[in-house]
């Protein structure tokens, strides 16, 4: 078992181009039902299980607007969380990663700054003559998922955790008509983020994505057409600190949640 586990959190340090995001037990719990947190990554929202492991985790927390507190589980158990429905409202759930450290190959960081929309370190690396070298990487998990119990309505929003790189839902997702669009704001330490790729892609249909790019005041509104779970996420990287042992850094941001129909 624990060589399983050891394995499962190998594969998932060596694939930082790979999304990572929570996947709850159920988007719709009732008011006092458990709430299992179970992280995934993966790409296409087909992800394998991230069990549990301390080592990893900065923040794993909830919040129902009643304060933040942290989740309870066992290490190396999937779900990596739980949280109980005290009440009706929406629960934000957000898991903040310490950083690991990957290796890639030229091709393959290259490859990931395509389809990730990183232009500006694509065009950083041709400037330098570096698209024939690979690349030392420090990245960061910063992932949210919103639950609703009880009836959803406008009154209820997604909060700012306060993680490095958050996508935080201006208008709640669960209360969305059809043909309606969803603001969504990225913040960076913070500050609002320009420019960066902001990809929508739903379960049932992941490569029919809505893609836009961050505004100068960070928000970006999709148009998500079908129903069922939805995630949204973004990634930004710079430079890494001196000393880090890495060239690059990067923070990935997701957000996931449900929608349903309403005409």
């Amino acid at each position: 078992m624990m060589i399983r586990f050891i394995a499962l959190l190998s594969i998932a340090a060596v694939l930082p181009a790979h999304d990572m995001w929570i996947e709850p037990t159920a988007f719709r719990p009732a008011v006092g039902q458990i709430v299992g947190a179970r992280l995934r990554v993966g790409q296409n929202l087909l992800g394998d299980p991230l069990p549990r492991d301390p080592a990893l985790i900065r923040e794993f927390v909830f919040d129902d607007g009643s304060g933040r507190r942290a989740l309870v589980g066992r290490d190396g158990s999937d779900p990596a969380g739980y949280l109980r429905m005290a009440g009706a409202g929406m629960s934000i759930v957000g898991y903040f990663s310490n950083p690991s450290r990957v290796e890639l190959t030229a091709e393959k960081f290259n490859q990931y700054l395509q389809e990730e929309g990183l232009d500006a370190i694509a065009a950083a690396r041709v400037a330098r003559k570096q698209t024939a070298s690979g690349a030392r990487e420090m990245f960061t998990r910063c992932a949210k998922s919103l639950i609703v119990s009880g009836a959803a309505g406008d009154g209820q929003a997604d909060r700012a955790l306060g993680f490095t790189l958050e996508l935080v839902a201006e208008r709640n997702p669960y209360t969305l008509r059809d043909g309606e669009e969803l603001p969504v704001r990225l913040m960076y330490e913070g500050r609002p983020l320009a420019g960066a790729l902001v990809v929508a892609m739903n379960r049932m249909n992941p490569a029919d994505r809505v893609s836009v790019r961050s505004g100068s005041d960070g928000r970006v509104r999709l148009k998500l057409r079908s129903t069922g779970m939805w995630m949204i996420k973004a990634v930004h990287m710079l430079a890494a600190p001196a000393g880090s042992n890495a060239d690059w850094q990067s923070f990935w941001a997701s957000l996931t949640f449900e929608k349903v129909g309403n005409e």
